[in-house]
């Protein structure tokens, strides 16, 4: 069984938090009334309620309220339009050329997959919400943990000791947050841990957020553990590296300047930070990731467990959603037979990836065609489409999941291969600190990996190779908008894919869709906010 900070209590902590939070989670002003009200002495008597308190920022990553899965803590939201991981699936995935959600009823997906959201999307709102729930948790914790506090309450050297590495990763859960604030909206409330509980919070701006990331995580690199040193779901250097490669690799989408070397150095932390492969690139999308050789690839998972973080998460989602509507091919995977009844498929752009020969036995390809047409002109149509087998509720050592709906499988947020191929991105684009024979070995490694047959060479490495192949090895591991958009192929008309704009066969997107808009919410709350213009 699963455990991170000793995940059988993190409901208990996440109950103490959300009953603070409640009454202002409705309008997103998620700051808590008072800190004391939020934990009280009797809490913190027991030195070992600051590593469960951190717990309990962890949690919201994968837990969305105190009733169970289908529970969540912001009003008027749902379970699965504020559960972290399957909200940033929906705005970096299903906004782009991957997938399509069949059931369009759904609220808030036809507009994310069709590029037709609004101020008013509730998975807008709950990615927003979310996030800055996050902030708010992390926020609280560090108020908790200043020496002051610890010294007033005669907190032991020992544990005072274990707080400055706790502190440090609730700090980078701060960044973590306002880094998909920045990717995806350019803007956030901010606020940290010295600023009064009731303040009202400004607003930073992409260049603002940037720069707060950039030198947070910088600061408390020497307090996090060293890569793969800690428990299992919890941060580390090599966390905190690859946060800061990403906002160096879109660093000219963000505050229009290249810091491709800056990105290399911090691939290169975690290159030889001991991590390794996978021998089996499926072996990173089941439920023993955290235990197989995964646990080698994955640098930072979000967690989830069929048993004690039961929730409505990117990998349940996707693997119950995955199971054909033809196929009933549920059981193979470790859910009910007949899953949800088609939920997911792909559009066929991703499939035209996979139609060289070259892939057939490329295991990275678990694309399920027989029966079914590539072409999806009806989305309510669940036969049409292709469908994928990548994710699995299956054990590599035989066995499922103790769970048929509730899947075992972490989703890996971040891992290995992303950053092979960062590199060799960087390196195409001018990185004077990293080579092209480097750059070439990392993709040989993924293809050799996946059992492709086609070693690439110095000629085959372009950016537009690195563009296809992200797809290939990354796909549904919510990254494709984020990519599409560094290409400069989100927006405009020079890329369409179905459904793109509304369009069966894909329109262009105006520029402003590069961001989504604030939650006419959170404007509502914060008049710091602006619009972003378009919307």
């Amino acid at each position: 069984m699963k455990k991170i900070l000793k995940i059988e209590r993190i409901s208990t902590i996440l109950f103490v938090f959300f009953i603070a939070f409640s009454s202002c989670t409705n309008e997103l002003d998620i700051t808590p009334q008072d800190d004391q009200d939020l934990l009280g002495d009797e809490f913190f008597a027991n030195e070992s309620s600051y590593k469960q308190l951190l717990a309990g920022v962890y949690g919201n990553l994968s837990l969305t309220g105190i009733d169970g899965p289908g529970s969540s803590n912001i009003e008027g939201l749902d379970a699965g339009t504020s559960q972290f991981g399957r909200v940033l699936l929906y705005l970096q995935t299903l906004s782009a050329d991957q997938m399509i959600w069949s059931y369009e009823n759904d609220p808030g997906t036809r507009e994310i997959q069709r590029n037709l959201w609004s101020a008013d999307d509730p998975i807008i709102l709950g990615m927003f919400g979310r996030s800055h729930v996050t902030i708010a948790f992390a926020n609280n914790f560090l108020r908790e943990t200043t020496d002051a506090k610890l010294t007033e309450r005669n907190v032991s050297d020992v544990v005072r000791t274990e707080i400055v590495a706790y502190r440090a990763e609730a700090r980078l859960l701060r960044a973590l947050s306002y880094y998909y604030m920045m990717d995806l909206f350019g803007q956030a409330n901010f606020a940290t841990e010295l600023d009064a509980i009731n303040a009202q919070p400004l607003a930073y701006n992409r260049v603002q957020l940037f720069e707060f990331i950039e030198s947070e995580l910088k600061a408390i690199e020497s307090d996090l553990s060293d890569p793969m040193t800690n428990e299992h779901g919890r941060a580390d250097k090599a966390v905190a590296a690859m946060i800061l490669s990403k906002i160096y690799l879109n660093a000219e989408v963000y505050i229009g300047q290249s810091k491709y070397d800056e990105c290399v150095t911090e691939l290169n932390k975690i290159i030889n930070g001991g991590y390794s492969l996978a021998p089996d690139y499926l072996l990173n999308f089941m439920a023993d990731n955290n235990t197989n050789a995964a646990r080698n690839e994955i640098i930072f998972p979000l967690i989830s467990d069929g048993i004690n973080t039961q929730n409505y998460g990117p990998t349940t989602v996707i693997i119950n959603g995955s199971v054909g509507s033809i196929e009933a091919n549920g059981a193979e995977v470790g859910v009910g037979a007949g899953g949800w009844g088609g939920a997911l498929r792909v559009r066929k752009q991703f499939v035209n990836l996979f139609e060289n020969s070259i892939f057939d036995t490329d295991t990275r390809n678990t694309i399920i065609s027989e029966g079914r047409s590539k072409e999806i002109t009806d989305i309510s149509d669940k036969d049409q489409g292709y469908i994928i087998q990548k994710y699995s509720n299956a054990l590599s050592i035989g066995g499922y999941g103790p769970d048929q709906t509730f899947v075992n499988t972490d989703f890996p947020l971040f891992r290995l291969g992303d950053v092979y191929l960062m590199y060799a991105e960087a390196q195409l684009r001018g990185a004077s600190n990293a080579t092209q024979i480097n750059a070439l070995a990392y993709v040989n490694q993924l293809r050799s990996r996946a059992n492709n047959p086609q070693a690439i060479q110095s000629g085959d490495l372009t950016l537009d190779f690195i563009l296809d192949e992200r797809s290939r090895e990354l796909h549904w591991e919510a990254h494709r908008r984020q990519d599409l958009i560094r290409f400069g192929k989100y927006t405009g008309g020079s890329y369409n894919w179905a459904w793109k704009g509304n369009g069966s066969n894909g329109i262009s997107l105006p520029d402003h869709m590069k961001l989504y808009p604030i939650p006419a919410a959170s404007l509502s709350t914060n008049p710091n906010l602006t619009q972003n213009p378009g919307y």
